[in-house]
């Protein structure tokens, strides 16, 4: 028999209007105020910064600080030109899969509302059979109903209006959660669950907790490299997502070896403090709760590296959470590995003392 999770009905409900939101890579704003109106109760104080980052503390008056962190963004589209017929060519806004776009269903989004558009392509009928093109940037394109280009702008359509996909969360199989836009609000939903814990179990903590949910890690963890300039933290543990590589036409050689449903995944690598890494192993046997391992050749390519190296060094460490399908409109993680990933984050928290060091030499 399963575990009776962790999250509650009431965080489902939260989960869900929050990754059907929209919440593109630059317009992150309405996804950041449900995330903070969810967490307030848990914290005693909070700051936003100048580009949407939101930091919810526990112990705001604390000198040693410790981050918990997740990014907020979605990869998205930007209208880019629009033809004298009134197709729509785009940029991408982050690693958005121009593999997947053709026929999916979109969302518009401009000053006058939300306008409903296509990717078009053509009909099977035809194309020649050995010498068909596959999508790419240059050649797939959004119909909106439109047949000029100043019907298209008489809906308030300009160059830079951003692009989102309408696909929303499911529950499959009672197993895993499904949507677009997991990578990685479940991150922020994870460490919004991790306060909500801490609030309801009483636990007090010996040090600031900066529950930190930063905006534009999809275009180079920008977010996180504001956030850590503006907190200057003593200690980060971040949270993303990363490859379930059981599915079909990976090669396990090259990604690694990793399922969803086998717990969270730890990362080995040079931007992860090897004391805290072993601080949060240590808690996981002890606590039995399962993970994984990955290992990053030089950069993780996650917020984690914008913490790590800044303001001269923050000893930092990686927790991701499986993830089938990771840039498409059905990525898909294990319901057991998000308890998980929140059950460890949780735990060893309560092993981080005030002022602890962490470095190799003393």
């Amino acid at each position: 028999m399963a575990k009776k999770s962790i999250v509650n009905k009431k965080s489902i409900q939260f989960l869900e209007k929050y990754i059907n939101n929209a919440a593109p890579t630059g317009f992150e704003s309405e996804g950041q105020k449900m995330w903070l109106e969810y967490i307030k109760p848990y914290v005693d104080d909070y700051f936003v910064d100048n580009y949407g980052s939101v930091a919810a503390i526990i112990n705001p008056k604390a000198k040693y600080k410790v981050v918990i962190e997740a990014h907020a963004d979605e990869i998205s589209w930007f209208v880019h030109y629009i033809s004298d017929k009134g197709f729509i060519y785009l940029r991408r806004n982050g690693g958005s899969d121009h593999q997947i776009a053709p026929s999916k269903r979109v969302d518009i989004h401009t000053d006058k509302g939300i306008v409903k558009a296509v990717f078009g392509w053509p009909a099977i009928h035809t194309r020649k059979s050995g010498k068909e093109e596959t999508p790419k940037l240059d050649n797939i394109f959004l119909d909106c109903g439109a047949v000029t280009k100043e019907e298209v702008e008489a809906l308030g359509i300009h160059v830079g209006c951003v692009v989102t996909y309408e696909d929303e969360f499911m529950v499959l199989n009672d197993r895993y959660y499904v949507g677009r836009a997991l990578d990685n609000r479940i991150g922020g939903f994870m460490i919004a669950e991790v306060a909500r814990l801490l609030k309801e179990n009483k636990v007090k903590l010996p040090f600031g907790l900066y529950i930190t949910n930063s905006v534009q890690e999809e275009v180079g963890l920008r977010g996180a490299e504001m956030m850590v300039q503006n907190i200057k933290p003593d200690v980060a543990i971040v949270t993303d997502v990363c490859h379930d590589t059981q599915t079909p036409m990976i090669k396990k050689i090259e990604q690694g070896d990793n399922y969803a449903g086998d717990g969270p995944v730890l990362t080995y690598g040079p931007a992860v403090q090897n004391n805290l890494l072993k601080l949060i192993i240590d808690t996981a046997n002890k606590k039995k709760i399962p993970f994984q391992r990955a290992a990053a050749s030089r950069a993780t390519g996650t917020d984690t590296d914008a913490f790590a190296y800044a303001i001269g060094g923050v000893p930092s460490a990686l927790i991701s959470l499986p993830l089938r399908y990771m840039h498409t409109t059905v990525e898909m993680v294990h319901k057991e590995d998000v308890d998980n990933v929140i059950r460890l984050i949780y735990e060893s928290l309560q092993k981080i003392k005030n002022n602890h060091d962490f470095r190799y030499l003393k």
